[in-house]
């Protein structure tokens, strides 16, 4: 079954924690991001690990084998569920996450976090791709990056869910998506240009959904969390 990540993209250690509080009981994954890595690394990890959650750090690792296998030893630790780097970073950089991943977890007893690759930004559309030197529509390439990803040995890849169903075709449905750009029906699409209802991306058979503002800016985070659960469930 789909399991729903909600990203704590806000400013504060505060408003990450309080959003923890109110959501932790309802068994998701909480994504901590670049925002919250270069703000309030620390607090927020331990606070998650006091919680008891899982994480997804959304660290979008891309530099040289070398130091992405070296950050990704500082990255994983208890409770870090998931870990993703760049697939744009290379065959060997991604090879070099898994193995780090996969040493300091065994290092530490812990079990090994998944270590997905981002193919094509949900926030590019088609038109943005020939700015970056791409050939080819966002599916053609996000096909293209998680063949590498597979071979470096990822569980599996961060896409648009509009690209899942050709790629549990490509790879089988044990190769995992992790699908940004998720929007509850009326909602905003904000700076997302490839986006779908989480209905429509479990029907596509998306493994993990991410939402940010739909949840972390409602009124009642609660409440727009479950509906969004209930929203993944709709066809179940």
């Amino acid at each position: 079954m789909a399991q729903l990540i909600v990203a704590l993209d806000v400013p504060s250690a505060d408003d990450a924690e309080r959003l923890i509080d109110q959501l932790y009981e309802l068994d998701v994954i909480f994504k901590i991001g670049i925002e919250s890595l270069y703000g309030y690394p620390e607090r927020i990890f331990s606070y998650c690990q006091a919680r008891d959650v899982r994480v997804f750090v959304d660290a979008k690792l891309h530099d040289i084998p070398r130091t992405v296998g070296a950050a990704m030893t500082h990255l994983v630790r208890p409770g870090v569920h998931i870990v993703n780097v760049h697939a744009l970073g290379g065959l060997e950089m991604m090879r070099a996450a898994v193995e780090s991943a996969e040493a300091r977890a065994t290092e530490l007893g812990i079990t090994v976090p998944h270590v997905f690759a981002v193919t094509i930004l949900t926030s590019h559309g088609a038109e943005d791709l020939g700015e970056l030197g791409l050939q080819g529509g966002p599916g053609e390439n996000a096909t293209r990056l998680a063949a590498l990803a597979r071979d470096a040995g990822c569980s599996g890849v961060v896409c648009s869910a509009h690209e899942v169903a050709d790629l549990k075709g490509f790879f089988g449905y044990d190769f995992l998506t992790l699908t940004p750009g998720i929007r509850p029906p009326g909602e905003a699409h904000g700076d997302q240009k490839r986006v779908m209802t989480p209905a429509q991306a479990v029907a596509a058979g998306a493994d993990y959904l991410v939402v940010g503002r739909p949840i972390t800016q409602a009124a009642n985070p609660a409440v727009a969390a479950r509906a969004v659960l209930d929203d993944m469930r709709a066809l179940v």
